[in-house]
């Protein structure tokens, strides 16, 4: 009886790793498609950064102002709530 395990003719047990051999290729190439494939201008691939408005948003303007000390507390969640009744809510990037 012939087992994969056979030495004299068969193929050996090496032929074992072949599978893992292959696991290993196509994690690797999953792998460095998603690291590169993010890099570059942004585009669909790339996740937002914990849904922080990024450019030149109104959301974005009027957290620098209140980071920067421009407005003051009442006048930043005043602004933000006309920028969500405006724009819709601010976690989905300021559209309707």
């Amino acid at each position: 009886m012939q087992t994969l395990a056979d030495w004299n003719g068969g193929p050996g047990p090496w032929i074992l790793f072949f599978p893992l051999i292959w696991a290993a290729v196509v994690i690797g190439a999953v792998t460095v498609l998603r690291r590169t494939a993010g890099r570059g201008r942004g585009g669909p691939w790339r996740p937002m950064r914990g849904g922080l408005p990024a450019g030149d948003s109104p959301l974005a303007v009027l957290g620098r102002r209140f980071a920067s000390g421009e407005i003051d507390e009442d006048e930043y969640w005043r602004r933000l709530s006309v920028l969500e009744e405006q724009f819709g809510s601010a976690g989905k990037g300021g559209a309707a």
